[in-house]
């Protein structure tokens, strides 16, 4: 299993689908995004915390865990299969939710027992990628591709935001701090995607390039598998 992370706006499902057109041997699994919009109130509980952090932020977080850990069972359960999973229960750990507590959106009690669920759930039944696939992108840019796709619920997301929300991808991912030991050794793969990739044909073949040498040495045995059943007409 690897795990596809990215700020808000770096293309993440847009670049799943592609790889899904152009590495078919690499199932995608995307974010459930549908269940973010469950209406609450009237609106989706996503619009919700956009537009009253400090009120949704507790419930919104724990969504998005619940939701996610659900996901990293059930696609754990066959570790015999190259798959790409669409965010993770660790970007909602050390990106979003500790965000929404840095920023006071969650108070001190609300961080305490999100924190409680996380260390009972997550070291203790999920178990960590093969590697994380880094979309890394300019916030400004981000920003302006938010502001173009026009995606429900997203309105709301400011510059600011998305600048903190790719301070805490940075510490996460590239600086590796205040992580599970366990994730301390896992490889990171970071793709630049400041540029357009899905109309630039020389881009999107780089970064697929370099996912397919990605996942051909953090999980040789996997792959060789996986081509010993093709030659054999087994999938």
């Amino acid at each position: 299993m690897y795990i596809l992370e990215g700020n808000i706006g770096a293309g993440k499902s847009t670049f799943l689908r592609l790889v899904a057109q152009h590495l078919p041997h690499l199932q995608v699994i995307f974010e459930p995004l549908a269940t973010w919009q469950h209406p609450v109130h009237g609106e989706s509980i996503l619009t919700n915390f956009c537009h009253n952090p400090k009120r949704w932020a507790y419930s919104f977080e724990m969504l998005t865990m619940m939701c996610r850990v659900k996901d990293h069972l059930a696609q754990q359960q066959e570790p015999n299969k190259l798959r790409i999973l669409e965010r993770s229960i660790y970007s909602g750990h050390y990106c979003f939710a500790l965000n929404s507590y840095n920023q006071c959106y969650m108070n001190k009690l609300e961080w305490n027992m999100y924190n409680e669920w996380f260390n009972f759930l997550v070291p203790n039944t999920c178990r960590p990628p093969l590697g994380f696939i880094y979309l890394r992108v300019d916030p400004t840019i981000a920003h302006t591709r938010i502001a173009k796709r026009k995606r429900a619920g997203e309105e709301e997301f400011s510059l600011e935001y998305l600048q903190q929300i790719h301070e805490r991808h940075e510490s996460f991912l590239i600086n590796k701090e205040n992580i599970l030991p366990e994730l301390k050794d896992i490889p990171v793969l970071t793709l630049n995607c400041d540029r357009e990739f899905e109309y630039d044909s020389e881009v999107l073949q780089q970064h697929l390039d370099a996912i397919q040498d990605f996942v051909t040495e953090t999980a040789p045995s996997v792959v060789a598998s996986l081509t010993t059943c093709s030659q054999n007409a087994c999938i």
